[in-house]
């Protein structure tokens, strides 16, 4: 008998998305936590990521940023997102994200760079 490794069982389930299976991992943040078998810092900072990815507005950024400080990421480190994501979105998505994460820190980017010039 062949034994069944977690990571293959969680690609059957979210291949084939598994109703209760993504029920549970979209309603609870504990669940999902433990399925992903990550830190919670790096939990946060992946979701950090994908909303980076998906070019969210600022206010969404709020909720995960929150999660990623109370984790002990640092404010460099949720920056570092925009630095580790840049080859594989490109440089125009960053450049959208950058301001947008800037407002959810607490530090307005256009302000600053107006103050330069």
């Amino acid at each position: 008998m062949v034994a069944v490794k977690r990571h293959e069982t969680t690609l059957c389930k979210v291949a084939i998305a598994d109703d209760a299976y993504v029920a549970e991992l979209l309603s609870n943040s504990d669940a999902n936590l433990t399925a992903s078998t990550l830190d919670p810092k790096a939990h946060a900072l992946v979701r950090l990521g994908a909303l980076i990815a998906m070019d969210a507005e600022a206010p969404a950024y709020m909720w995960t940023l929150e999660l990623a400080r109370r984790a002990g990421a640092s404010d460099d480190e949720i920056v570092g997102c925009l630095v580790a994501v840049m080859p594989t979105l490109g440089v125009a998505r960053v450049v959208s994200a950058a301001p947008k994460l800037g407002l959810a820190l607490g530090f307005d980017v256009a302000t600053a760079l107006e103050a330069l010039t």
